[in-house]
């Protein structure tokens, strides 16, 4: 089996480096322990429940957004989000650079609605209210979706709300569809929930991994060992996928049949970076700006910072 990642895996800075056994040379020049950002379920959930960055500092966020404020106000050094967050923060001159990313989730995002409620389509939807997280992934699949359907932002409703929102309000019929990721979108799968469309062949809804340019400069060393570990952690977790809903489980705060039905589908190898990563954030930056969602331009290209990773064998 192919590995699932390459990424990092030269790097002379083994794992052990995160425990104070590392390149002496590369933790005397690292200022201060790394910072993380972390989300519920994604890649980095792993790492931290199974101990194995011991010396870095956890930050958990609700989501992308959230995540990339705190790069904003210096609180954090390195997080992982989806597609959209990266765009928005751009626009929102937040700095940061694109360090690495994983293979497509596109099973990992859906539209839910009620079934008795009767939509076949995501067009059945045109006068109705959807519930979203705004700036994160599923903003990018909602774009997706209209376009697909032929429909525009002013044949919804949309109700920007976070998934701590969204929940009780797609439960109390307070809106008619929430699009939503994983693990919300595998805890709200309940009886009498539909999934009337996922990403699939509308997004490819990657994680990424950004890191603060201050980060990058002053802790290199720190990065490289981190993302060493994440590779490494990453693959396990793909070849011991019951033992990796044991140990997410409880972390997640969530069953561990639950855990495992979304890991299922969405947990997925890291990738390395390459042009096409950087044009595939061009255009969903280019996508948002044309529907005036963010302000102006902004050049993902340029953010794209390539000496963490190396090309996949």
């Amino acid at each position: 089996m192919r590995r699932a990642i390459a990424l990092f895996a030269t790097l002379t800075l083994a794992a052990g480096a995160l425990s104070g056994c590392g390149n002496d040379e590369a933790t005397a020049q690292d200022a201060g322990e790394l910072r993380v950002g972390y989300q519920r379920f994604g890649g980095l959930s792993l790492v931290k429940a199974r101990g194995d960055a011991p010396t870095v500092s956890w930050s958990l966020f609700e989501s992308g957004p959230a995540l990339t404020e705190a790069l904003k106000a210096g609180a954090i050094d390195i997080g992982q989000t989806g597609e959209a967050p990266p765009i928005f923060a751009a626009a929102g001159r937040i700095p940061f650079v694109v360090v690495g990313t994983s293979e497509p989730v596109p099973q990992g995002e859906a539209v839910l609605v009620k079934a008795a409620r009767g939509f076949k389509t995501f067009a059945d939807l045109k006068g109705r209210t959807v519930a979203l997280n705004k700036g994160s992934n599923v903003h990018w699949l909602l774009v997706k979706l209209l376009e697909a359907n032929k429909m525009t932002l002013a044949d919804i409703n949309v109700k920007y709300l976070k998934p701590a929102e969204g929940r009780p309000a797609f439960d109390n019929d307070q809106v008619d569809a929430w699009i939503i990721w994983d693990p919300y979108f595998a805890l709200a799968e309940q009886p009498g929930v539909q999934v009337l469309a996922d990403a699939t062949g509308l997004a490819n809804n990657r994680e990424y991994i950004l890191v603060s340019p201050d980060a990058v400069k002053n802790k290199p060393g720190k990065i490289r060992a981190f993302l060493d570990q994440y590779q490494k952690t990453t693959e396990w977790g793909i070849a011991n996928a019951d033992e990796r809903a044991r140990v997410l489980a409880p972390e997640l705060k969530i069953d561990e049949a639950v855990a495992r039905r979304a890991l299922e589908r969405s947990a997925k190898p890291l990738a390395p970076l390459t042009p096409e990563i950087g044009a595939e954030l061009q255009a969903i930056a280019d996508g948002f700006t044309e529907l005036e969602l963010i302000p102006g331009t902004v050049d993902m290209k340029a953010r794209i910072d390539g000496q963490f990773t190396e090309a996949l064998s």
